[in-house]
């Protein structure tokens, strides 16, 4: 990898996630998620308000910025001698775009639907695991929030199981790290049993 390959393929990550999805979607409905429910600009508070096709397809485009910031680093144009670690950095500033958006004065979303995305392309079985272990917490107790982490945290131990390239599995310990952290204020409220659940339908 050069450093210029470097400093593009981080610049474009950084910006795709940035775009803010959440802000612009939740506009359309007139309403501004920035002022309702949790102030968070992600999919799970645009579902909230807005309602559940919004919350979709905000879901879809966060995870679009991580599938296509993780994508064009590897194709074969670029030549890079490391694609696997390049779309890694392109991802990793997707999702911390996205996290701290230059659009929003560095507010932001948690980064998971972004972190969906792009695995998606670098690591399909690591996220596939995840994605069942989102599920079935999710269907026991109903909490996003808590169904995210155990997500993140499944990153690292699927990476290592599977046999992931070493940056594959520190990258999966950071993104793990990073979701925890994103996700403070849910455990607080979790904790202290405030957290909203999602209701099964009747």
């Amino acid at each position: 990898m050069t450093v210029f390959e470097i400093i593009a393929v981080a610049g474009a990550g950084y910006l795709l996630g940035s775009i803010p999805f959440a802000v612009i979607i939740a506009r359309f409905k007139g309403v501004d998620i920035l002022k309702v429910g949790s102030g968070n600009p992600g999919a799970t508070n645009v579902r909230r308000a807005v309602g559940r096709g919004a919350g979709n397809l905000c879901f879809l485009c966060d995870a679009l910025k991580g599938a296509a910031a993780a994508g064009w680093p590897q194709l074969s144009a670029l030549d890079a001698s490391n694609p696997f670690a390049l779309a890694i950095i392109g991802l990793l500033a997707a999702i911390l775009g996205h996290s701290f958006s230059v659009f929003l004065k560095f507010r932001g979303g948690k980064g998971v639907a972004t972190t969906v995305g792009g695995l998606l392309v670098l690591m399909p079985w690591v996220l596939l695991i995840g994605l069942v272990l989102w599920v079935a917490v999710f269907q026991m107790f109903r909490y996003v929030s808590l169904a995210s982490m155990v997500l993140g945290l499944s990153l690292p131990l699927s990476s290592l199981i599977l046999g992931r390239p070493p940056e594959g599995l520190l990258f999966s310990a950071f993104l793990a790290g990073l979701i925890v952290v994103r996700h403070r204020s849910n455990i607080s409220r979790l904790l202290a049993g405030t957290e909203s659940r999602v209701e099964r339908k009747k």
